[in-house]
């Protein structure tokens, strides 16, 4: 049989447990993170960029960004593109020899592997112009087999090529539908390596960024 002050005790704490759920139903609610690859957190990381003229290309060759890196036998990153991108994938040993591949640059649908070439969001020269002078061709090389961010792109060789080493504000994708994503992961490879931007560049990048959701 409970005494007085036991009771008394059970109330309390009956009370107390009550308080906490009412306290915690008010409790405001956490606004929730913007997403990965949100038009807003990449206008964020755009704004966090430096801005500076174009540095020289003195020194440069591809040779400085060494890939592609092995990825298994007789396999490389490419291949690894090639998988990750594509549909219907046909593999010989670790090899891609067959596959689909839609090119977002272009719309262009591609069955042959040959006809595919995987582009480097940043192109290198672009990278060595705003920074990656200053690296060591191992860092150089992290770069341009970087499979985690948004740095390699299975896409036509016609776009690729016709892209070259161009910034947004000299070269975007003729498929408009894709300016969006293409400035998102631009300013994403951009902010991780800590690359520099043009006035021209970032100016280019706000306005393909404006009204993306």
């Amino acid at each position: 049989m409970r005494t007085r002050s036991g009771r008394r005790a059970a109330g309390a704490a009956a009370l107390t447990a009550v308080l906490a759920v009412v306290a915690a139903g008010c409790a405001p609610a956490e606004e929730p993170d913007a997403p990965p690859g949100s038009g807003g957190n990449a206008s964020e990381k755009l704004d966090q960029l430096t801005v500076a003229s174009a540095g020289s290309m003195r020194g440069y060759s591809r040779d400085h960004f060494p890939h592609w890196r092995d990825t298994g036998k007789n396999c490389d990153v490419r291949d690894s593109v090639l998988k990750r991108d594509g549909r219907d994938i046909r593999l010989s040993g670790c090899n891609v020899v067959a596959g689909r591949w839609e090119s977002v640059y272009d719309g262009r649908v591609l069955t042959d592997p040959s006809d595919v070439d995987i582009d480097h969001m940043v192109p290198l020269a672009n990278a060595w112009r705003s920074g990656a002078d200053e690296w060591d061709d191992a860092k150089r090389g992290d770069f341009a087999n970087d499979l985690t961010r948004p740095q390699l792109l299975a896409v036509s060789a016609s776009s690729n090529r016709a892209k070259g080493d161009q910034d947004p504000s000299q070269w975007k994708p003729a498929n408009r539908s894709y300016w969006c994503q293409y400035a998102e992961n631009w300013v994403t490879v951009k902010h991780h390596w800590r690359l520099t931007v043009t006035s021209a560049e970032k100016a280019a990048l706000t306005d393909m960024l404006e009204g993306c959701t």
